[in-house]
């Protein structure tokens, strides 16, 4: 009887992990908020990581998270790196292309507590006298991600802050 049970449950965990691998090798997660302002105004927020501590949700997470910025002071090649609790981890960010007022795209790298790369853009699309923001993430999705995705999906994970950013960006965008 013990080793009918221990057959099953080996089994099912065989099953499991092969089920994992059935899971997509990449992600998205997205969000978008309309902003009663123009692009010009907005942009800027998203171009300059030093306006990133007014709106960035990650930023009040950890109140004794160091941060540091290097290459250009704004715009393609500015670096955003920080170290924080477990909350914001350890990372980089890179601004890695833009087209001005309507997009910015960024290299992120997340070292600690988990390593992934990750890129993220955030395109800004006119509607009447507002703004359409669009934040994106995407990313590959590894083995052991797959596994996590199984009981908590990045979108899950990531959307909720993404919800939080936009609205902050909307209240200083909206000043």
């Amino acid at each position: 009887m013990v080793k009918k049970i221990g057959v099953a449950i080996s089994l099912a965990l065989i099953a499991f992990l092969l089920f994992a691998m059935t899971i997509p090798g990449t992600f998205e997660v997205h969000r978008s908020a309309s902003i009663h302002a123009p692009p010009e105004k907005i942009f800027p927020l998203l171009d300059d990581f030093h306006q990133w501590t007014s709106w960035s949700p990650w930023e009040t997470m950890d109140p004794t998270m160091t941060r540091t910025h290097s290459g250009a002071p704004a715009g393609i090649g500015a670096v955003y790196s920080w170290s924080g609790n477990r909350k914001v981890g350890t990372g980089r960010m890179e601004i890695t292309g833009e087209v001005p007022v309507s997009k910015v795209s960024i290299a992120l790298d997340f070292l600690a507590p988990f390593e992934a790369h990750h890129t993220t853009d955030f395109t800004l699309a006119p509607a009447g006298d507002s703004t359409i923001v669009t934040w994106t993430m995407r990313g590959k999705n590894n083995y052991v991600g797959k596994l996590m995705s199984i009981f908590v999906s990045m979108d899950q994970m990531v959307g909720k802050d993404f919800e939080a950013g936009l609205t902050n960006l909307k209240a200083v965008a909206e000043q």
